[in-house]
């Protein structure tokens, strides 16, 4: 097990009160988010992604799907965009309209700091799939699309997709699979830096070493979940008392 997956899993066992070893965490990880096959860094960039909006893995929340370059697409599930969109201080409500013959739906979301709504129509015709969902509940997916993007819109939300948005990735995707390269040890280095200055160097030496898209894309999630971190960390300073010159 690598150097930076034995962590991560330390912290979700902890999170969620599992009470079970790293090894016990990753085997229950591999039979609820994973299908087929995982390594190490594949899980790593699941983790991160979950540990970076909160979302709990072992109910569905978030979870893996697997792309063609032996990488993960990670998915949301509803349950959880509409948690990471109620949790974020700055919601302040959403609305829905849908016209009559459920040929197109609007989203608007309400934030407390800004004075308009933000606001995303997606269009059926543009969304609809042969998918056993789109043809049993066609109105109910496009609002999820509708609500989907006008958060990504609202809160910035990033790397982050739904299973219909992931099977249309991996549809698209016909490069060659990349070789696969573990990044365990270059992801702990990053996630270990104390300062913004070793975090871009630990950064890009990792970047010079490691040439696939699933590689970096770990490495990518990994730095800025870190300076996300060195950003939030409180700054302790230290002033110097000095006697005043002045003349009385």
């Amino acid at each position: 097990m690598g150097t930076a997956l034995t962590p991560l899993l330390t912290k979700f066992a902890t999170r969620y009160e599992m009470g079970t070893t790293p090894e016990e965490v990753a085997n229950t990880l591999k039979q609820t988010c994973f299908k087929g096959q995982v390594n190490d860094s594949q899980m790593v960039a699941l983790l991160i992604v979950a540990d970076q909006y909160k979302l709990n893995p072992f109910t569905k929340e978030l979870y893996a799907f697997p792309d063609k370059n032996n990488g993960i697409v990670p998915v949301v599930g509803v349950d959880g965009w509409a948690r990471i969109i109620n949790e974020n201080p700055q919601f302040d409500g959403m609305e829905f309209s849908m016209d009559q013959q459920g040929t197109e739906c609007t989203c608007k979301i309400y934030r407390k700091d800004r004075s308009h709504a933000i606001s995303a129509t997606e269009y059926m015709a543009e969304c609809k799939r042969n998918t056993q969902p789109w043809q049993s509940h066609p109105r109910r997916m496009l609002r999820h699309k509708a609500m989907i993007q006008c958060a990504r819109l609202a809160f910035g939300f990033a790397g982050i997709y739904d299973q219909d948005e992931a099977e249309r990735i991996v549809e698209r995707d016909v490069t060659p699979a990349e070789q696969y390269e573990d990044v365990s040890e270059a992801i702990c280095l990053i996630k270990d830096s104390p300062t913004m200055e070793d975090l871009q160097s630990a950064f890009s030496n990792a970047w010079k070493a490691y040439k696939t898209k699933g590689a970096r894309d770990q490495l990518t999630a990994a730095k800025d979940q870190r300076k996300k971190e060195l950003l939030d960390a409180p700054i302790d300073v230290e002033f110097e008392e000095t006697g005043d010159d002045r003349a009385a």
